[in-house]
């Protein structure tokens, strides 16, 4: 059975991005001031990975090969290891495609070379700009969404595209163990909200809940 993620072009460019991404906390040392605005953060951080962990890709892969999504929607792609998980999934599906979006454009150049090297570009398109007006107007409704940008946009970017996610959709975000993902996490925690939730323990942990 097909395992997209095996395939050497994609582990060989998973394998150098995790390596690079290790230079992580050297890089942001360098950096004097992140701004105070989301593109200003974003254009400090141009040079830093802020990967999902390798665990928790897999993880992606899994869930998304399990529900077979015929729109998944990333918050925050950076260089785009996550964003390889997800569309490594949906190609072994044979059906969906990722939407993901990114400030920085020094990164959207960089990852879609990498998507094209990979053979997965064609099911992947990267928004361009600030999340909450580019997802503001989405033409299908998501079957997965993936948090992984500035921690403290979960909440709204969840709140955007609420009315759009059906029951049985899968949200997860990264890095739950965050201070600020607190709010977004006190949110989809309270019952009254429609969430069903789990922490599932790798790197940083992963928030999974389940639109009811």
């Amino acid at each position: 059975m097909r395992n997209t993620l095996a395939e050497p072009r994609v582990a060989d460019a998973l394998d150098r991005m995790f390596a690079a991404a290790a230079g992580d906390d050297a890089v942001a040392a360098r950096v004097d001031d992140f701004g105070s605005t989301p593109q200003e953060h974003a254009d400090a951080a141009e040079e830093i990975y802020m990967p999902i962990s390798a665990e928790a890709g897999r993880l992606l892969y899994s869930l998304v090969r399990a529900i077979r999504p015929a729109t998944v929607v990333e918050f925050g792609m950076s260089f785009g290891i996550s964003t390889l998980h997800l569309a490594a999934a949906v190609r072994d599906n044979g059906t969906g495609q990722v939407i993901t979006t990114e400030l920085s454009p020094h990164k959207i150049a960089t990852a879609r070379r990498t998507f094209a090297e990979t053979g997965l570009g064609e099911v992947i398109t990267v928004l361009e700009g600030d999340a909450r007006q580019t997802l503001a107007d989405l033409p299908h409704s998501p079957g997965f969404v993936l948090l992984d940008g500035w921690k403290d946009l979960y909440l709204p970017v969840l709140r955007l595209l609420e009315p759009r996610l059906a029951p049985g959709t899968l949200v997860v975000a990264d890095d739950a163990q965050f201070a600020s993902v607190r709010p977004y996490l006190a949110y989809v925690r309270e019952p009254a909200n429609g969430y069903s939730c789990v922490t599932f323990p790798v790197e940083d942990e992963l928030e999974i809940s389940c639109r009811l």
